[in-house]
């Protein structure tokens, strides 16, 4: 049994552990390929490449169902409850965690039809609620490149709201899988400071 659930739901949103035995890698891979709608805007800003094959979105995956069981991280695909976009995928958001600094870091990327609607902070607060609540961590961060001033917007809200803060910039603090190396600004939230702003969570945005 996974420390993870493996399926979460919030306001507007369904959220559906990626493993192999949920999730079929050509549906996965046709948001993920090069020529999937937008996706240069999609990864703009990421740190991962669109996927070059079908092979590769099995692989990734594969590996997500790996680090899901071990528990070490899950990635949620998302998918709308409700609106234009209802039953839907928009989306992916997960959390990865380093046990022995009882920390989690969030990550999440949006469709671009799903940009504007609230999702990214609806997101944190249900997986701020799942490393508190259920992990019991003592901390969570999330990162973003200097350059990514939508995702800069966004997290400052949520961030904000929960009561944490910005720590920096932090310079050469992220290498890609390609050996690409980032300067990455970065956010944390205790759970004291969750706890604090616990009314706060139902909130969108």
């Amino acid at each position: 049994m996974s420390l993870f659930p493996e399926m979460l739901e919030s306001d507007r949103l369904r959220y559906e552990a990626l493993r192999p035995e949920t999730f079929d890698p050509l549906d996965f891979y046709q948001y993920v390929n090069a020529d999937a709608p937008h996706i240069d805007e999609i990864t703009r800003y990421v740190t991962w490449d669109p996927h070059e094959t079908p092979k590769e979105s099995a692989e990734f995956i594969e590996r997500s169902g790996e680090q899901f069981a071990n528990g070490e991280a899950s990635q949620y695909a998302l998918y709308a409850t409700e609106g234009e976009l209802a039953g839907e995928f928009v989306g992916m958001g997960g959390l990865g965690v380093d046990w022995d600094r009882e920390l989690a870091t969030l990550g999440a990327w949006l469709r671009k039809q799903a940009w504007g609607n609230g999702y990214s902070g609806e997101r944190a607060a249900r997986l701020l609620e799942l490393a508190f609540d259920r992990l019991d961590l003592a901390m969570v961060a999330v990162k973003h490149v200097p350059e990514n001033e939508p995702s800069e917007r966004a997290i400052t809200k949520y961030v904000d709201r929960f009561g944490g803060r910005r720590e920096g910039r932090m310079r050469r603090s992220t290498v890609d899988p390609d050996g690409g190396v980032y300067d990455m600004v970065r956010y944390t939230i205790s759970q004291a400071e969750f706890e604090a702003n616990r009314c706060e969570r139902t909130r969108r945005k």
